[in-house]
C-alpha cells in the first residue's frame, strides 16, 4: 500500500518518515472539536455595500417556532477567502473596486493587490467610485493600501516575496481586507503552479486574519457559467466560496424574447457557486453596472425571465 511505502522510506538525509510519527511529531494536529471551540470565530460578516450582501445567510433557532430559520448575513462572512471567476467584462473589478472603497470608507483598512492595472489608474477609479457612492474622499485614501504587483513580472514570479511584501503592508496600515485582482496573474502561462500559489496565499490571509478576495480570470473557451479559470479547478478547491460572474450578448430574436433586451444589449448575471462557511442563495441574479459605475443585483434570473414572458404574453 502506498501509505507502507512512505513508512518505510528514507529520503536522501535519511529522514524517517516512521520516526517522526512515533516520536509523535504530529501530534498536535489531532485535537477533539470541543477544545477548537476557544479558536473557532463567531460567525459574522463583512459589507460589501450590494446587493450580494442579503444572499449569505445565517441559520438560527427560533424557539418561538420551534424551527431553524434563515436570516441575511449583511456581508460575507467575515474571515473567508473567495474567488470571483468570469471571462472579461463581467463586472469582477468593479464588483472589488466598490467593496474597497465602501469599506475602507466606512472605517475598515484594504490591501488593494493590483496585478493586472498600474496603481495611477486604481486611484481614478476608486475616486469615481467614492463620488458614487456619496463617500469622502480623503478618508478613503487613508485606508486603502496598494500593492502594484504589475509592474515587476520577476516579483511576480516568487510568492514568497509577494507575501513578504503583503506582511510589511499589513504593518504599515492593520489591513483587515485584502483584494488580488488578479490571483491569475501570479501563475500566468504556469498553471502547473497554480494549486501552490493559491495554497501559499490563502494560508497566508488565514494566517493573518483577513477577509480575502481572488479575482480569477477565465478563459473564453471555458464553459460560461462554470467556476473553472485558468488553473483549472485549483482556486475553487482550495478557496472558501467562489462567485462566478457571467453575461449574456443578446445575439437573436430567440434571446430577445426570453430576456426581453434588445439584440446588441448585455445581462449580466452573479451567482454563489458553493461556500463552506454559512448557506447562501443557490440562484443565478441579475446584476447591473449602473450608469454611475456602482453593481446592482436586481433579480433572481427566473423572475426575470418569468416578467419578460408575462410582459411578452400581454
Amino acid at each position: 500500500m502506498l501509505g507502507n511505502e512512505y513508512l518505510r522510506r528514507e529520503d536522501s538525509g535519511g529522514y524517517s518518515y516512521r520516526n517522526d510519527v512515533e516520536e509523535g511529531k504530529y501530534n498536535y494536529l489531532i485535537k477533539e472539536l470541543k477544545d477548537i471551540k476557544k479558536t473557532a470565530p463567531s460567525l459574522s460578516s463583512v459589507p460589501t455595500g450590494t446587493g450580494l450582501d442579503e444572499l449569505f445567510y445565517a441559520i438560527e433557532f427560533d424557539e418561538r417556532s420551534g424551527k431553524t430559520v434563515k436570516k441575511p448575513l449583511g456581508g460575507l462572512p467575515r474571515g473567508g477567502v473567495f474567488n470571483l471567476v468570469g471571462i472579461a467584462d463581467t463586472g469582477k473589478s468593479v464588483f472589488v473596486e466598490q467593496f474597497a472603497v465602501y469599506h475602507a470608507g466606512n472605517g475598515g483598512k484594504v490591501l488593494f493587490v493590483t496585478v493586472e492595472s498600474p496603481a495611477e489608474f486604481l486611484y481614478m477609479g476608486f475616486r469615481q467610485k467614492a463620488v458614487a457612492l456619496g463617500m469622502e474622499f480623503e478618508d478613503i485614501e487613508n485606508n486603502i493600501v496598494i500593492l502594484d504587483a504589475s509592474r515587476s513580472g520577476e516579483f511576480r514570479e516568487n510568492i514568497y516575496t509577494v507575501i513578504k511584501t503583503m506582511e510589511i503592508a499589513f504593518e504599515k496600515k492593520d489591513c483587515d481586507l485584502t483584494i488580488i485582482d488578479s490571483v491569475t496573474g501570479f501563475y500566468e502561462h504556469k498553471e502547473i503552479l497554480a494549486r501552490q500559489v493559491v495554497r501559499v496565499l490563502f494560508n497566508f490571509l488565514k494566517g493573518n486574519g483577513q477577509t480575502g478576495i481572488f479575482i480569477s480570470q477565465k478563459r473564453s473557451s471555458q464553459q460560461a457559467e462554470s467556476a473553472e479559470a485558468a488553473g483549472g479547478l485549483a482556486v475553487a478547491h482550495i478557496v472558501d466560496g467562489t462567485i462566478v460572474f457571467d453575461k449574456k450578448l443578446i445575439e437573436t430574436k430567440f434571446d430577445q424574447s426570453i430576456y426581453g433586451l434588445p439584440i446588441g444589449g448585455v445581462l449580466r448575471t452573479i451567482r454563489i457557486d458553493g461556500c463552506r462557511l454559512t448557506a447562501h442563495s443557490q440562484e443565478t441574479w441579475v446584476m447591473t453596472i449602473e450608469e454611475n459605475g456602482l453593481i446592482q443585483i436586481k433579480e433572481r434570473l427566473s423572475d426575470f425571465t418569468k416578467n419578460t414572458s408575462e410582459k411578452r404574453r400581454w
